[in-house]
């Protein structure tokens, strides 16, 4: 159990919504060599005026015109030859050799193709920040919705100020892999569900116990078959995040199946509410998901609503970053975890349905 509040440095306000924002903050940025020409990333919005870039990593500030040139009207970075930002080479992206050994990360369709992939800092330190002015409102993909009517108990306790216990079940992603302070390396940005908590400290208030009781490989089987300790742990709130590990082998009727079967086993030890998380989308190149099957999962969660449960929709989210950014500005792990900016995003919308 963690007690809160937490440092400083971990507060995310609800005005930080990027959807909602004029200023972009650490908009995530990947150079990948393509073999034609220089390589660029596309920020999420044209920026206005200038930029500022940095590593994601060291903070090192890179130089317009030395280091990246900008296209603002497209709203697309370019880095020329001779730049400092880190390029991943098509070598690097799809190694030679089995990257870590399991003969699991390879390639849709080609078995003898292996996958850039690693957990800790192997991406981060790839990547760069980009800050910047936009205009405001110009976000025109999903917005995560207010859901706090159906989350009565819930808000009754946030809004008194009365202390409020949350529980979450999940795999690795909800235990917090490849966000910077997960991997022990800077900025040591928190995972999402220690900035959901947080954020609704900072928001209302309340004295908040987390049981995170997410682990490492787990799907909605396991997650089943551990309902009783999140009961246990006497949560106010449950949040439930599964179906990324479910996606290779589970139809959409049995992942449902076992997410009401969760909910029923705490509610015998808890009248505990509950968040349905929607995952992210992994990198579609890897072999193992059936990408149909997010789509499909989040149509079965939004089902699965009533009276306290309600939908955390980051597939629909992601979906809709997916049109501007690539793969490789999002992923903490190359295959199927967020980075620092994608733990920002699951927390948004979490944070969007209780604010």
């Amino acid at each position: 159990m963690v007690e809160w509040p937490a440092p400083e440095s971990t507060i995310m306000l609800t005005g930080d919504f990027f959807w909602n924002a004029a200023l972009m903050r650490g908009d995530p940025l990947c150079f990948v060599e393509r073999g034609d020409g220089d390589a660029r990333a596309s920020l999420l919005f044209p920026p206005e005026r200038t930029i500022s870039l940095r590593s994601a990593f060291s903070g090192v500030d890179y130089e317009e015109g030395r280091d990246f040139l900008i296209d603002a009207a497209a709203g697309v970075v370019l880095r020329p030859r001779g730049s400092r930002i880190p390029l991943i080479t098509r070598d690097e992206l799809y190694p030679s050799i089995d990257p870590d050994g399991s003969g699991f990360m390879f390639k849709r369709g080609e078995a003898r193709t292996w996958l850039m992939s690693g957990d800790g800092d192997l991406f981060h330190r790839r990547q760069v920040a980009a800050t910047y002015t936009h205009r405001a409102g110009s976000w025109r993909g999903f917005v995560p919705p207010f859901r706090g009517a159906g989350l009565p108990r819930t808000m009754r306790r946030l809004l008194a100020r009365d202390p409020l216990t949350i529980a979450v079940t999940g795999d690795s992603i909800s235990e917090g892999f490849n966000a910077s302070g997960f991997a022990g390396v800077p900025p040591y940005q928190p995972a999402y569900v220690d900035l959901v908590v947080a954020g609704l400290i900072e928001t209302y208030g309340s004295a908040i116990a987390l049981h995170n009781l997410a682990s490492a490989g787990w799907t909605s089987d396991n997650g089943l078959a551990d309902a009783d300790r999140v009961g246990a742990a006497a949560p106010d709130l449950v949040i439930v995040a599964y179906g990324m590990n479910d996606a290779g082998y589970a139809e959409p009727a049995a992942f449902s199946a076992n997410i009401a079967g969760i909910l029923d086993e705490v509610r015998r030890r808890a009248p505990a509410e509950f968040i349905l998380v929607a995952p992210m989308l992994p990198n579609p190149e890897w072999h193992y998901p059936l990408m149909e099957r997010f789509d499909a999962y989040r149509d079965a969660l939004a089902k699965s609503g009533g009276d306290g449960v309600v939908l955390a929709d980051v597939t629909r989210l992601w979906k809709a970053l997916l049109e501007r950014k690539s793969v490789y500005d999002l992923t903490g792990n190359g295959i199927n975890h967020p980075n620092d900016f994608g733990h920002q995003i699951y927390a948004q919308v979490l944070l969007a349905l209780l604010t």
